[in-house]
Parts: structure tokens; sequence; C-alpha cells
């Protein structure tokens, strides 16, 4: 069992369970969950509906991965990450943050099921990243993109604290937005002028 039995895999569970709530504690008012984001075209609601409307898009590049297949569109194209994900954002823009929220749980729980049925040798396998806005595609072991990939909700609840940085006091929170992976590509992604 996957992921979940893998030395990283508790990190992993943990890392999206924890980003999930964290991402709910951030932004659950309507109010103020149209603030823009310093240094991104986003506002801070869609890096929420972004974290509740990804994880079937992943699940399919697991599944590609776990076949030792490179993720490709329906007509066998080349899967263009941004322009999958930018429609699934706009879409969310008038739903209420209770509604974007729910929506990520019920993703999230399919997600964590196919993700138990990863074993130690899939996890072995080379996945292949295309490129987005800000990397290069390229190759990366499957298990060490899964070890990275389990920040990635609270690296997003780090952007979500740029547009609500009153939010960024509590101990708690300095926690989280504190831990060096989160730090590290928060530095190398979200350069002035980038």
């Amino acid at each position: 069992s996957v992921a979940f039995g893998h030395p990283f895999g508790a990190h992993l569970q943990g890392g999206i369970e924890l980003g999930l709530s964290h991402q709910s504690w951030a932004t659950t008012d309507d109010s103020i969950d149209s603030f823009q984001v310093p240094e991104s075209t986003w506002l801070v609601r869609d890096f929420a509906a972004h974290l509740a409307t990804l994880d079937p898009g992943m699940a399919q590049l697991f599944e590609a991965t776990v076949r030792n297949e490179r993720m490709t569109t329906p007509d066998g194209g080349t899967f263009d990450v941004d322009a999958h994900n930018e429609p699934l954002v706009v879409a969310c823009r008038t739903w209420t943050m209770a509604r974007v929220f729910e929506e990520g749980r019920t993703k999230r729980a399919a997600l964590i099921e196919l993700l138990r049925g990863i074993t130690d040798e899939q996890t072995q396998h080379q996945m292949w990243f295309e490129a987005d806005a800000k990397r290069a595609a390229g190759q990366i072991p499957f298990g060490l993109f899964l070890a990275g990939w389990a920040w990635h909700d609270t690296i997003h609840v780090a952007d979500m604290i740029r547009g609500l940085p009153e939010r960024a006091e509590g101990p708690d929170v300095k926690a989280w937005l504190d831990n060096p992976f989160v730090k590290g590509y928060q530095g190398a992604m979200n350069k002035p002028g980038d």
C-alpha cells in the first residue's frame, strides 16, 4: 500500500491533509477572498480553488506514471498544466468558499484512496513532468515527486498568506510558513519581476 507504507508515507498523508486544513483556515471569509496575491495573477480565493480542483488531474498523472506512461491530453497531445488549471480556477470564482472547501475534501478523499493502491515498487518509476510557467519539463523519480508534492497545499497556503499578511502572525502559522521546504519553494518561485 503505497505511498502510505513507503518511508515518506506518513509525511505524504500528513502533508496533504494538513494542507487542506491550512487552506480552510487561511480563507473561509467570503468578504476577503478576492484580495490580490502579490507577484501573482491569482486572487486569494483562486489558490484555494486550485487546491480544491487539482486532484483529479493529479490522479490521471499518477495513474499514467504507475503504467510507465506519459500523461497526455485525450487526443494524445502534450498536457499543458497551466491551461488545465486556469479554467478550473476561474469556474470557481462564483462559488462560496464553503463550497470550494467541500469540493476539495471530496476530491482529496478520492485521491488518497488512489494513493493507497500505489506500491513501493511503483514509486520507483520515472514520472514525466510537463513544463509549466516557471518550471522546465523533465523526468523525476515518482517517489521523490510524491515526497515534495505532499507540501503542495501548504506551499499555496503561503501564497494565500501573501495576500492576507495580517494572518501570518500567529505562532502556528509561522511554524507552517517557516518550514524549510515551503520557504525554499516560495523563494525560488516568487522572485520579484518573474
